[in-house]
């Protein structure tokens, strides 16, 4: 009986902090505009609206076919489901200068910032791009995801539906 016991307090603390894990505030924590202005990245995440943040690098095809991927039914997303998607490069100062001529050549109509010292990376903990993060509309993340294959948008948009529908 004791050990049921130890093995249902451990259960019960794996699910806790699983939960706490994946459910939190986006921190404070500054970054840039393309024209170099400094913005609060949770003036995006705390805007009454779903907000997805992506990670990406212009050195990182992944990113890339993700983020075309999203752009050819982004417009559909915003007015269906009132959210945004903020595209945040991690590209270094030096490789900073190719960005606004890509995200131009691929027509990205998203908000673009820029994470150069990897503040905003380092503060939600993850290694490699791309990266997505799922804000609700209390500014909470409530979903993350590493990496892209073809079709993870539409998961993306199924998470995003859900909040919505809440």
């Amino acid at each position: 009986m004791n050990s049921l016991l130890k093995c249902f307090a451990l259960m019960a603390g794996l699910v806790l902090s699983t939960t706490l894990f994946a459910q939190r505030d986006v921190p404070s924590i500054p970054v840039k505009t393309l024209d170099g202005k400094t913005v609060n990245i949770q003036d995006f995440a705390n805007n009454g609206k779903i907000t997805v943040l992506s990670f990406w690098a212009t050195w990182c095809s992944p990113c890339k076919k993700e983020l075309d991927a999203i752009a050819d039914i982004y417009p559909d997303w915003v007015e269906e489901y009132d959210m945004e998607l903020v595209a945040v490069t991690i590209d270094t100062q030096r490789a900073l200068a190719k960005v606004p001529g890509m995200v131009n050549t691929k027509g990205w109509e998203y908000t673009i910032l820029s994470d150069a010292n990897q503040e905003l990376q380092k503060a939600l903990n993850f290694q490699t791009v791309p990266q997505t993060f799922v804000i609700d509309q209390d500014g909470v993340i409530v979903y993350s995801h590493s990496g892209y294959v073809p079709g993870d948008e539409y998961e993306l948009e199924d998470k995003i539906k859900e909040l919505a529908e809440k």
